[in-house]
């Protein structure tokens, strides 16, 4: 993939009370270059327990792949595909949402815990034109 179609990937995971947010850290690092660096917030939950928000932004491009490369082993990519009207928004944003447990195993998987948001690339920006956009970057992973 020489173009990279994308402004940005964000990726967020919550850390609950009941987390060793170390663990939570090392599944969101699963998809992230090494040593790349990850902003940390402390939150309160509906009942005062602590929330710990790690949050990062890829913007560089050979960064992006190498995030894009980790998505690309979902093993329901094929199904990614077909689903991507339903998730790219009117702004142009893709969404994911990834496991976080098998991240922590160091696999890719759909499911809940962190949070994927990529920025497509879209002239003019609309959907139609970043559903596209996002197809033909993921498909050539």
């Amino acid at each position: 993939m020489a173009e990279v179609p994308f402004h940005y990937i964000d990726l967020r995971a919550f850390c609950y009370a009941t987390e060793d947010d170390k663990r939570v850290e090392q599944a969101l690092r699963t998809y992230l270059p090494e040593d790349f660096e990850i902003e940390r917030a402390t939150s309160e939950g509906h009942h005062g327990d602590r929330i710990l928000v790690l949050s990062t932004r890829v913007e560089n491009a050979d960064e992006m792949r190498h995030v894009l490369s980790k998505v690309a082993e979902l093993p329901d990519a094929d199904t990614l595909l077909e689903e991507l009207d339903e998730r790219v928004d009117e702004n142009c944003s893709l969404f994911l949402r990834l496991d976080k447990q098998a991240a922590y195993r160091g696999e890719a998987e759909l499911g809940e815990g962190i949070t994927f948001r990529a920025k497509v690339e879209a002239y003019p920006a609309e959907k139609d034109a970043a559903v596209e956009n996002a197809r033909e970057a993921l498909a050539a992973l």
